[in-house]
């Protein structure tokens, strides 16, 4: 036994494909079974979920043995080896295939009820199911994303046979498989609970992901004239949010980064609103002095602080900043400025150290989170934490670097930022 359910399946197969957080996934499950599991990866990518129905082609004498796979969009996959080996005759194979067809609609319209699939055109796509046997519905699947657009294809599941690679190599960009045991008999075998998964369950999967999807907490472009520069914006408020988060971005990032990107979707998320802006402008972000002058940074996220809290969309709600290297400074010298007043900031990989003489007035609870690897930046953060008045943490990601690019390491930065804001932005008075 490997697994306790499909739920506790999907946690550990979200850990092996965490290094395709800043790749913007598509989750796509496979009904029944795979949607539990698939639930758990799109919470931990912050991806949105969908389906492909998918009906395995039984052989008649044991309808658990699949001799090929049917799906939406026409997709058809015989596997000729089975239904060779077990003896199935053409006009069996097409009885099967009538009934399952009929399945394949009446759960298609249960499933989707009217809403259409997410758009996987030029996507990533990780198609995820709770395990592989003869591998047909996979390969049926991802055929059809592929046919929808998909730019990348993950086939990720917890558990398949040792030779799954040989079989769907070709079916997908990427296989993803934590355990591949070499006696393998079924897919049951290696869970304490099995049970066949209900349409109810499936519902609640996709309409649970359905709240935490941000497609309708739409991105509103912002402009901040201020003295000097006009910075542009993307600001994202989700349904009853706990705070609004603004990023700092550090000395070559801007608001496009894709690992600013990735962590503020998983900010949104949490119901976290963010706010990813540009503190120079395009004429100024090759002069190094500006680059790394936080007064200048730090006041211009001190004005636009002001004006947020102004905005409607953010009126009376908790703020923070979240800094990356230089960005890390800017913060902690706006925490200083009068009428900003955050609630919480984080440091991703930060030079507060840069901050300076304001180190000493800083109150706002800070959090500096640094990779174990980066150990120069680490010591500076150290430094920098004894001169703080509020309370702090600074906490290491084992073996990360500065930019955080190991598996696993930005999702983690993601994790621990959100819970920091959250809890400070909950006991808010």
């Amino acid at each position: 036994m490997h697994f306790t359910d499909r739920r506790d399946a999907g946690r550990r197969l979200a850990a092996e494909v965490m290094h395709l957080l800043s790749a913007d996934p598509v989750v796509v499950a496979l009904p029944r079974g795979g949607v539990p599991v698939a639930a758990e990866v799109a919470r931990a990518l912050g991806a949105p979920l969908d389906i492909c129905v998918i009906r395995k082609l039984g052989v008649p004498s044991q309808p658990e043995l699949g001799m090929g796979a049917i799906g939406e969009d026409g997709v058809r996959v015989v596997n000729a080896r089975v239904v060779s080996g077990a003896g199935v005759a053409p006009a069996q194979l097409a009885a099967v295939e009538r009934e399952e067809r009929t399945e394949l609609e009446r759960r298609a319209e249960r499933y989707r009820r009217g809403r259409p699939a997410v758009p996987l055109r030029g996507r990533t796509v990780v198609v995820v199911d709770d395990g592989v046997a003869t591998g047909s519905t996979a390969l049926a699947a991802c055929e059809i994303v592929r046919a929808r657009g998909a730019a990348r294809v993950v086939l990720a599941v917890p558990v398949a046979p040792a030779d799954w690679a040989d079989r769907l190599g070709a079916a997908a960009d990427e296989l993803v498989c934590p355990f591949t045991p070499a006696r393998f008999w079924a897919i049951g075998q290696f869970y304490e609970d099995f049970e066949q998964t209900s349409d109810a369950e499936v519902l609640d999967c996709l309409a649970e992901a359905g709240e935490r999807h941000p497609a309708d907490r739409p991105t509103v472009r912002t402009e901040f004239d201020l003295p000097g520069a006009r910075l542009t914006g993307d600001l994202a408020v989700p349904h009853h949010p706990l705070g609004v988060v603004l990023f700092a971005h550090g000395s070559g990032s801007s608001r496009h980064s894709p690992r600013n990107r990735a962590v503020a979707r998983s900010f949104n998320h949490a119901g976290l609103g963010t706010l990813l802006f540009d503190l120079l402008t395009g004429a100024e972000e090759g002069d190094r002095g500006k680059v790394f002058d936080p007064p200048l940074l730090g006041g211009r996220l001190a004005e636009v602080t002001r004006r947020l809290r102004a905005d409607p969309a953010c009126a009376g709600l908790p703020l923070g900043y979240f800094g990356a290297s230089t960005g890390a400074a800017a913060a902690l010298w706006a925490s200083t400025e009068p009428g900003t007043e955050p609630s919480a900031i984080v440091s991703r990989g930060g030079r507060p150290d840069l901050a300076g003489p304001r180190l000493g007035r800083v109150t706002a609870p800070t959090l500096l989170i640094v990779g174990g690897a980066d150990t120069g930046v680490l010591e500076l953060n150290r430094l920098a934490r004894a001169e703080l008045r509020g309370e702090s943490s600074l906490l290491v990601i084992p073996e990360a670097g500065h930019l955080f690019e190991e598996p696993g390491a930005l999702a983690a930065v993601a994790r621990l930022a959100a819970e920091w804001f959250t809890r400070h932005f909950t006991f808010e008075d």
